[in-house]
């Protein structure tokens, strides 16, 4: 995924918001033609962690189908699902891998909150393999 730098700043300025529990949100994609198939953030949507935890997060089905219909109602699509790592590096946990089985061709991107500064990588989780896939920051 393509994302701006203005973008990411406020991905990961909501994450930080609260160092103590995991945050998360959507990102909204369109394809950006160049090269075939090559897909560019277009927005980010904030979504409340039904959890309310420093260990996991969920968002409630409700609000995940409401923001993806606004998204694709403007034309979009979810491209990613994204959400804070508060303890420990921003890698996939058994439980993100277990919560993104429902989602395949969705990245994830997490953003790790336990050093002096936010790390943010990205991944594809497909059957329960997890693959990182590089932000392209422009």
């Amino acid at each position: 995924m393509n994302i701006s730098r203005e973008l990411l700043d406020e991905l990961v300025g909501h994450v930080a918001e609260d160092p103590r529990n995991e945050l998360c949100g959507v990102v909204a994609v369109a394809d950006d033609g160049s090269p075939p198939g090559s897909r560019r953030a277009v927005s980010v949507h904030r979504a409340g962690n039904l959890h309310a935890s420093p260990l996991r997060f969920e968002i409630e089905p409700i609000e995940l189908y409401r923001l993806n219909s606004e998204i694709e109602d403007g034309g979009c699509e979810l491209g990613a699902i994204y959400h804070s790592h508060v303890r420990s590096d921003p890698y996939p946990s058994q439980t993100d891998i277990n919560y993104a089985a429902g989602w395949p061709g969705v990245e994830w991107v997490i953003v790790g909150l336990a050093g002096a500064e936010p790390l943010t990588r990205s991944y594809l989780i497909e059957d329960g393999r997890v693959r990182e896939i590089p932000l392209e920051i422009s």
